[in-house]
């Protein structure tokens, strides 16, 4: 028996309840529904419990006559984490009660799921959205290498359950449901660009994905900031991805910024880099896995003439060939992030970046750059492209969204530490 399993066996047993899928909580009322675990302020989370509010949570609850019956809110954003085993998951949220509210919903490490939705007083929302919960254990052997940062500020990535934040003005829950779905997987392997980035002010394209997903198919972000694909490869990250891949998936492949740096006697481009890209790719179809590589976004390096001066040599061109000769689908992202740089000019393009840093982003540069990877998708017909949300308006880089209008609350995890590579 996992630890996750007994850990559903105590809450039956304690409970009563909860007897199989779907997990139901419903937040603040007096006696729950039937099937339905009643949730309170004093419910923090323990493994014992399986459930519960992350501690700090300044939480209100109360019940309600009518419709709403019961809810827990908060005048500042709030976790609420549930134990599951790993899988896919079908999260079910009703949002809003007694005052009007403006909420987002992100999940593990500031995964984008639900975006400024508003409710007006005494109104209800109800959304689904899918969340790909992981271990670090290998069914096949061994389990991946984390790195100390995995182990610390970015262990809600790996851990037994999986965690919700609530944010925005006045986040307030009526009720969640938590089920199992078997469902295409979307796999994503990279570097700092691509994973996701745990604490403000950082973010990368690859938590802002989720946002402009439909409900058929999961993303989970195996991207980890400081890679390479040999040390990726060495840390057992593609090994993690092929063991739970399954015919249909998908797998978007996106390196180069700190496989650039790495010496030695036949070390480069076209030779170890083009190999490694190789591989990926066999051992993912192998797997009946889709391949997508992806170009290693630009940095923001502009020339006196107001153009991105390439710092990434010829590692976009051994994408470009690799994908040629594997005949896999490519988003060249190193051209698309030139276009959307350049539009801004040297200036105005540190909108899209943490201040002070020419390599990662903030929450909307990761934003505009997930509208790229969406749009190039699109322009290319490429199947993975039935699973987008229907109805999203096109993205043209040339002409990226205003700064002003764009609204992402930020999450209350805040660092000064930089992400690993550059």
């Amino acid at each position: 028996m996992t630890k996750a399993t007994a850990i559903f066996a105590v809450l039956i047993l304690t409970t009563g309840v909860l007897a199989q899928y779907p997990f139901k909580y419903s937040f603040g009322v007096n006696n729950a529904r039937r099937g339905y675990i009643n949730v309170q302020p004093t419910n923090v989370f323990s493994s014992a419990k399986g459930f519960g509010f992350e501690p700090g949570a300044n939480i209100h609850c109360l019940a309600v006559k009518g419709k709403i019956q019961g809810i827990c809110s908060s005048d500042k954003p709030f976790y609420f984490s549930v134990v599951l085993p790993e899988g896919n998951f079908r999260v079910t949220v009703t949002l809003g009660g007694t005052e009007p509210t403006d909420e987002t919903v992100k999940a593990e490490l500031r995964r984008l799921m639900l975006q400024n939705l508003a409710t007006k007083k005494g109104e209800t929302i109800t959304r689904s959205f899918l969340v790909n919960v992981r271990r670090p254990q290998i069914s096949t052997g061994g389990e991946v290498k984390l790195k100390d940062r995995e182990k610390t500020s970015e262990w809600w990535a790996w851990d037994d359950k999986l965690t919700l934040e609530f944010n925005g003005t006045n986040p307030t829950i009526h009720s969640i449901e938590i089920e199992p779905v078997k469902v295409p997987t979307i796999f994503l392997l990279g570097d700092s660009t691509v994973c996701d980035q745990p604490s403000e002010p950082y973010a990368s394209w690859g938590q802002m994905l989720t946002r402009f997903f439909g409900p058929d198919a999961a993303i989970a972000n195996h991207a980890e900031s400081g890679e390479s694909l040999r040390s990726s490869l060495g840390a057992k990250r593609l090994d993690k991805v092929l063991s739970v891949m399954k015919p249909g998936d998908y797998l978007l492949i996106q390196y180069g910024h700190n496989d650039e740096k790495e010496k030695g006697e036949g070390v480069g481009a076209f030779t170890t880099f083009k190999a490694s890209l190789k591989y990926f790719v066999e051992e993912a179809r192998k797997k009946g896995g889709n391949v997508i590589l992806i170009t290693p976004v630009q940095r923001r390096t502009f020339d006196a003439s107001g153009k991105i001066a390439n710092s990434h040599g010829d590692y976009p061109e051994a994408v470009r060939q690799a994908a040629k000769e594997e005949n896999v689908a490519m988003i060249d992202l190193n051209a698309i992030s030139k276009d959307l740089y350049e539009s801004l000019g040297p200036e105005r393009s540190g909108i899209l970046f943490k201040e002070g840093d020419g390599t990662h982003h903030n929450n909307f540069g990761a934003y505009e750059l997930a509208k790229c990877i969406v749009q190039s998708i699109r322009d290319q017909k490429l199947s993975i492209g039935k699973y987008l949300m229907k109805g999203l308006p096109t993205f043209d880089p040339k002409r990226p969204d205003p700064r002003e209008a764009f609204a992402i609350p930020a999450s209350p995890t805040l660092t000064t530490q930089k992400p690993l590579g550059n």
